[in-house]
């Protein structure tokens, strides 16, 4: 084989193109990673790291629950930085509280285990939360991680096994049968991207649009928060299509400290922090947990999910091109749906029959 020439070039060294070079290696294929930045640095860089299993969506119920047991093997890696908080939903009065049994149902479907809560046991799980909340359910054995040290282990790993590191190049252009880098040097060998929001520089006939967001990061307060907190109406803004939105979300840290989430902005040009987006977010969530607001914040910073039309990532094969393959798209669930996308998507490349369903990731569905 010559020097040049890989099994698979994978593009884009972010916690998604960072799983599928490390399940690429842990085949035995020859894997070159081509990062022009930061490992991590993109849009892991500026995630939550919540592993979550969102119910709103069969598909992406399934791509989540499938992904979550494969992060069940870092719960013991140091690097992972691995908190089994567990994820408390919160429902503000008796509507959202009457969507909590349909929930459970189809948490439990997929193999989840959820627990309805009511608002004596909802304050005793989490005191500060505001007074007057209807109650919750409690997703027990869901946890957060620490996505850029994840990405770095995983691409430290998949060195280990021979994979090689293009540090600090970026792909000039797709060729036939590769890429060329832009200090042109040709990669001859299947290609996939995981680019993330950069997907259309590459391949701009696969619809995908970035979303920013914001994060606060506090000073440490340890036990003030015990669980990942979010509204029962994350989904709402997670999944909307409005030019903006906000939603409680806020986890806590090993160190101690409190991260805060989360907007959404469409539009957004940019990675400057919007003063005036940090207020409404940081209002959303003192209405759920007053106590917030005394509390120091010691960063402030943005970044940007890449989201797709339907709000699925792509995973699969780039329909009308030949040994050219695509996971991203993932918008606000990287994080929790990487370890399964690489799954996934190499079995696709090797001719096996994946563990899920395939169908509703392929990038073919936008041209259908």
């Amino acid at each position: 084989m010559n020097a040049g020439s890989y099994d698979l070039i994978v593009v884009g060294a972010g916690i998604v193109g960072a799983s599928c070079a490390d399940a690429a290696a842990a085949e035995g294929l020859r894997v070159a990673i081509v990062e022009p930045g930061p490992i991590g640095g993109g849009a892991t860089a500026a995630a939550m790291g919540h592993l979550v299993a969102m119910d709103d969506d069969p598909a992406e119920l399934a791509l989540a629950r499938y992904s979550l047991r494969q992060w069940e093997g870092f719960a013991d890696l140091p690097e992972a930085e691995f908190s089994r908080c567990g994820t408390l939903w919160v429902a503000r009065g008796e509507t959202e509280g009457a969507a909590i049994a349909t929930r459970m149902a189809r948490l439990a479907a997929g193999g989840v285990e959820a627990q309805a809560i009511d608002a004596q046991n909802l304050y005793e799980l989490e005191p500060q939360l505001a007074p007057g909340m209807y109650g919750g359910m409690l997703v027990p054995r869901e946890a957060v991680v620490y996505p850029p040290r994840v990405a770095r282990y995983l691409v430290q790993r998949a060195q280990t096994r021979h994979a090689r590191l293009y540090a600090g190049r970026s792909v000039q252009r797709l060729t036939h049968g590769g890429v060329m880098l832009d200090d042109g040097t040709p990669l001859h060998g299947p290609t996939l991207l995981a680019t993330g929001c950069a997907l259309p520089e590459l391949l701009p006939q696969l619809p995908l649009r970035p979303r920013r967001g914001h994060l606060v990061i506090t000073d440490r307060y340890p036990g003030l928060l015990r669980h990942q907190l979010l509204e029962l109406g994350y989904a709402d803004s997670a999944h909307g299509d409005a030019d903006s939105s906000v939603a409680f979300n806020v986890q806590p840290r090993p160190t101690g400290q409190i991260l805060i989430g989360s907007s959404r902005e469409f539009g957004a040009g940019g990675t400057a922090v919007s003063p005036a987006m940090v207020q409404r977010m940081l209002e959303r969530a003192f209405g759920f947990m007053p106590v917030l607001r005394g509390l120091q914040a010691l960063r402030i910073w943005t970044g940007f999910r890449p989201t797709t039309p339907d709000g699925l990532p792509y995973l699969g094969a780039v329909p009308g091109r030949t040994d050219l393959w695509v996971a991203a798209g993932h918008e606000g669930l990287g994080v929790t749906t990487a370890p399964g996308s690489a799954r996934l998507l190499l079995d696709l490349l090797l001719g096996r029959m994946p563990a899920i369903d395939p169908a509703p990731y392929a990038p073919a569905r936008m041209s259908a």
